[in-house]
């Protein structure tokens, strides 16, 4: 059985994790081999199987760990009894500041995504819809309310918003002249005039 920390503690698999992030990052996913990630995370080959059964596992994992946080952050915002504009406002400046804290698992996973298997591809997929859906419910909700316009359908909406969020590792530089929460100010007031009536 590998062992389960280091040293100091920290998890066998966070290890893994952090180091198959810095390489990709790094290198990019296809030029990083197994061998590089267990010498980087101080494991043995086996170790990386107990926890991840491949590179593939690995990076869907990169990926999937923001979406969850992500995902429980949105379903705390939709399920609380602010009013439907702040809950939506919120949440937009939420997925901005959570993308920029994880810059290279989200940059890396929009390089990468087409290297992952049918099957992680479709889950992923599956995951990402789940967030965008729950993300337009908000919308719709403020629409059915009259405190948005319906001018402009939910689904443009929610796809205008995320097209910026997927194109922040392209150009946000955290040296840059924005800290993360000021993007996301600036884009979620941005959403937020284009839904006023």
């Amino acid at each position: 059985m590998p062992r389960t920390t280091d040293g100091d503690g920290t998890p066998v698999p966070q290890r893994l994790l952090a180091a198959a992030t810095r390489l990709f990052a790094e290198q990019g996913y296809d030029r990083t081999s197994v061998q590089e990630i267990v010498e980087a995370a101080g494991v043995t080959k086996g170790a990386l199987y107990h926890y991840f059964g491949s590179k593939d596992d690995l990076l869907h994992e990169v990926y999937a760990r923001v979406l969850r946080l992500q995902q429980e952050r949105l379903d705390a915002y939709a399920d609380s009894d602010e009013p439907v504009e702040k809950r939506v406002r919120d949440a937009a400046a939420d997925v901005v500041v959570t993308t920029i804290d994880n810059l290279d698992d989200a940059s890396i996973f929009f390089r990468s995504m087409h290297q992952l298997s049918p099957e992680k591809n479709k889950q992923v997929r599956a995951e990402r819809r789940r967030y965008h859906e729950r993300f337009r419910a908000l919308i719709e909700e403020g629409q059915r309310a009259g405190v948005f316009t319906k001018e402009t359908p939910a689904d443009l909406v929610v796809d205008y918003h995320f097209g910026s969020v997927h194109h922040l590792s392209t150009w946000y530089r955290p040296d840059g002249p924005l800290s993360p929460q000021e993007v996301a100010d600036h884009l979620a007031d941005l959403l937020l005039r284009a839904l006023r009536p």
